[in-house]
């Protein structure tokens, strides 16, 4: 923010013209924001762009400057008693802003301001309702000078008639006047002063000499003849007016009245004619087709007049809505996706009650330059809300499919809607998060059980396989007894049959087995056989070639 610098100027002194005609004065603040009934802000532009400092300085002490400084003097020694304090009258800068203060204490903490007595304001400040043409000034001085309230007063310099209400800062009002000078100067670059001072009169001269005719039966004298010339004359003159300027419209008109006016004195003058005789139709044959070219060409002066001042008012309409729609376009493109929510301003309203283009042009400047400002507002707020969300809500659109609604929130409210959105999706995430782990958990244990379930039954597996190996093992050494049992008991058998059999000697038995001890291991490596199940099919088969030699040693005998 621009420093504030004091100055040391005294009003009215050619040195304070010159610093007026530099900066923004407070009290033109309600001008430049076109809610001021002294002046319009085309006349402040006018002035602002004229650059001489004298022709500045008249307009100022016209349209601005009160002309109470003697009432000032005599009220100011009342309100420093009123509120205990001591007031100085100073002058203040910030950038271009300045504040020519009626009143401000050493500290610079209250300032004054004071306007001279009349009925209307003094009940509004009774009522404590300071209407805004009024509280531009104290805003733009309390933004300047930082001053924490401003003290208004209306008064005619007495005691009796001094009304008086405490003002405080509002940064509603400050950013309004800062949006308004940045406006204003930029459509004061390139601006044209047009200033008009009054409503344009009719400068064509359209009298028509006053027809006069005398009769006595046929008639005697009259001027008709020139009279009909200069009235040609003047009709042709009327006609070739090409409605463009106020100037023109405003001879149209009187061209029209004046027109009508003579189809009267015609009507008149005929009527008188008559009366002095019937014998003279061809005169009043021709004061007709007068009449009729006059009404006529008022008639078309008329409808011109209206059919051009629709045209002119439309084109001033339609230039604005342009000018708008480009501002709001160029805004949009810093917004996007995010329309502006900005109320399209009624230009053609601005037109009712004004008197000419002149004021017309004023009023809808006057509200394109506040309607862009307000849209500028609006958009300012919009890019600091997406600025924010850039950076605290980036790739979280997805929460968002009402953003175009809820932007147009108050700041605080937005963060705390989107933050309450973000903390709610984060809630969720870790909530499917934590499932998830649970899930996870879950079958890790599953997972674990299981191997712990299957390490359990192999382990258990494994012994029963032990066990049973033992048992195995166990029933094939058993076997060969078993088999020696039943040997010796066919062989006891077959003694008791024939009992030359000789029984087999171990010795004939374990050559036998010895003898086939390679054809075991060939046929055992054809079979997918553990190693324990190798050891009791090996027992088995040795067995099985003990018991086959025993046999064959019994049938040979």
């Amino acid at each position: 923010m621009e420093e504030m610098i004091q100055h040391e100027l005294i009003q009215g002194e050619p040195a304070w013209h010159a610093f007026r005609l530099e900066h923004d004065g407070a009290s033109e603040a309600a001008v430049m924001l076109g809610i001021s009934d002294l002046a319009t802000r085309t006349e402040l532009l006018d002035a602002k762009a004229t650059g001489v400092g004298k022709q500045f300085s008249d307009w100022v002490q016209e349209h601005i400057l009160d002309h109470g400084h003697e009432v000032e003097a005599l009220a100011r020694p009342i309100i420093e008693e009123q509120y205990g304090i001591r007031l100085y009258p100073e002058v203040y800068s910030r950038g271009r802003m300045s504040a020519s203060c009626d009143g401000l204490t050493m500290a610079g903490t209250t300032g004054w301001e004071h306007k001279q007595y009349n009925k209307a304001l003094a009940a509004a400040v009774m009522a404590g309702e300071l209407p805004d043409k009024y509280m531009a000034q104290p805003q733009q001085c309390m933004l300047v000078t930082g001053a924490e309230k401003w003290i208004f007063t209306v008064s005619d310099g007495s005691e009796h008639n001094m009304y008086s209400m405490v003002v405080l800062p509002d940064p509603v009002w400050f950013e309004r006047i800062r949006a308004g000078w940045e406006q204003f100067h930029k459509d004061l670059v390139g601006h044209t002063p047009c200033v008009i001072a009054e409503r344009p009169k009719a400068q064509i001269s359209i009298e028509l000499p006053a027809l006069f005719i005398q009769a006595q039966g046929a008639i005697t004298d009259s001027n008709m003849t020139s009279f009909g010339i200069a009235l040609q004359e003047k009709l042709s003159e009327v006609r070739a007016i090409a409605l463009v300027t106020d100037q023109d419209f405003a001879n149209a008109k009187a061209a029209a009245a004046l027109f009508r006016d003579t189809i009267k004195k015609l009507a008149l003058t005929k009527d008188a004619m008559l009366e002095q005789t019937l014998s003279i139709g061809e005169a009043a044959r021709l004061i007709d087709a007068w009449r009729e070219d006059l009404r006529v060409t008022a008639l078309k002066l008329e409808k011109d007049v209206i059919d051009q001042d629709l045209i002119k008012k439309r084109a001033m309409v339609a230039a604005a809505n342009a000018d708008y729609r480009d501002h709001i376009n160029a805004l949009y493109a810093e917004t996007k996706p995010i329309e502006l929510n900005v109320p399209q301003p009624d230009f053609a309203s601005a037109l009712k009650n004004k008197r000419n283009y002149a004021s017309m042009q004023d009023a809808i400047n006057t509200l394109l330059a506040n309607s862009i400002i307000a849209a500028d507002a609006v958009a300012k707020d919009v890019r600091a809300k997406l600025a924010w969300c850039k950076e605290h809500a980036a790739g979280q659109s997805a929460l968002f499919p009402d953003l175009q609604q809820i932007i147009a929130k108050p700041l605080d409210d937005f963060v705390l809607l989107i933050n309450s959105r973000i903390d709610a999706q984060k809630k969720v995430e870790a909530e499917k998060l934590e499932a998830e782990r649970q899930r996870i958990r879950a079958e890790e244990e599953l997972r674990a059980n299981a191997e712990i379930e299957r390490a359990k039954l192999a382990a258990e597996a494994e012994k029963l396989a032990q066990e049973r190996q033992a048992e195995m093992a166990k029933a094939a050494l058993m076997i060969p007894e078993l088999n020696k049992v039943a040997l010796e008991y066919q062989i006891d058998q077959a003694q008791a049959k024939a009992p030359s059999v000789e029984k087999p000697s171990s010795e004939t038995l374990r050559a036998a087995i010895v003898d086939h001890q390679d054809i075991i291991a060939d046929f055992l490596a054809t079979r997918n056989l553990s190693e324990s199940a190798q050891n009791t099919a090996r027992a088995i088969i040795v067995e099985f070639i003990k018991y086959q030699a025993a046999r064959n040693l019994q049938q040979a005998a």
